[in-house]
């Protein structure tokens, strides 16, 4: 959480346990949620309520909501979808094994779960990690997305480490779409999103990222993410990147799919280690 400074975790009375312990896993204060007024500018919370877990500041509020991507779960909007398109690939059904290596709020993953992907994600600062914890807990409690959900793994580390070993640990079930003995396999797809110094669109993603700048940083690493992805011998690297930003460490990628606000670059490897 680098650059994160007066922030504090906050809860209402029938909450007050369960912050308390976040708290303490996070080695952040914590304060009673009616010491705090919502509109504070100055106090950056992470509140604990009855509708689970938020990042509140100026009157700002902003939670990891997987429902709200229940319309694009639909067949015939899934598979239009640029993430879905862009990791599109033939190695899918005997591998579909995906790495999100800079897992964010975990929609781009949902979508890849709904397509049939096993999505391993990895999310390094504590604070979204927990943000996105929260919302695959909500989630799993929503029939439509319980199977779903099941098919994701939240992993609270740097991805960079991981995938610059020979393969990446994976967790076997029967919801996975993976052979029960397996516990490591080379992905299918590894997706990067690292975060980006600016974003278009409406007003009210640029609050969202008004927050999340809050806690954290444009990546710093982008050439030592995108190796370390190439070092994990994918079938395919998918990058998402802002419509007319920049490629990511500057290296042009085969092919991009295009949207109105985003496009995904891709990487298309030319052989795929088991």
């Amino acid at each position: 959480m680098r650059g994160v400074k007066n922030i504090v975790c906050t809860a209402a009375d029938e909450h007050r346990r369960a912050a308390q312990e976040l708290a303490s896993r996070l080695d952040i204060p914590f304060t009673s949620a009616d010491t705090i007024s919502d509109d504070s500018d100055g106090i950056l919370q992470l509140r604990q309520d009855e509708y689970g877990l938020s990042l509140v500041r100026g009157g700002m509020r902003l939670q990891c909501d997987l429902t709200k991507l229940l319309p694009r779960l639909r067949y015939n909007n899934l598979t239009h979808e640029l993430v879905v398109r862009a990791a599109k690939n033939k190695e899918m059904q005997r591998n579909p094994l995906a790495v999100d290596a800079t897992a964010g709020f975990g929609e781009d993953a949902l979508l890849l779960a709904a397509a049939g992907y096993t999505v391993e994600m990895y999310e390094k600062d504590r604070i979204i990690a927990a943000l996105l914890e929260d919302g695959l807990r909500r989630a799993a409690c929503v029939p439509e997305l319980a199977g779903i959900t099941a098919r994701m793994h939240l992993h609270k580390e740097d991805s960079i480490p991981v995938m610059r070993k020979t393969a990446v640990s994976v967790v076997p079930g029967p919801e996975t779409a993976l052979p029960a003995q397996e516990t490591s396999l080379r992905p299918n797809i590894v997706l990067l999103d690292p975060m980006f110094p600016e974003r278009s669109g409406s007003s009210q993603v640029r609050k969202k990222f008004q927050l999340i700048h809050c806690i954290e940083q444009p990546c710093d690493e982008e050439e030592e993410l995108l190796s370390a992805a190439f070092a994990a011998a994918p079938r395919k690297i998918v990058v998402k990147r802002p419509l007319k930003g920049a490629y990511l460490a500057g290296r042009t990628p085969d092919y991009s799919i295009k949207g109105k606000a985003v496009r995904y670059d891709c990487f298309v490897l030319t052989t795929c280690t088991k």
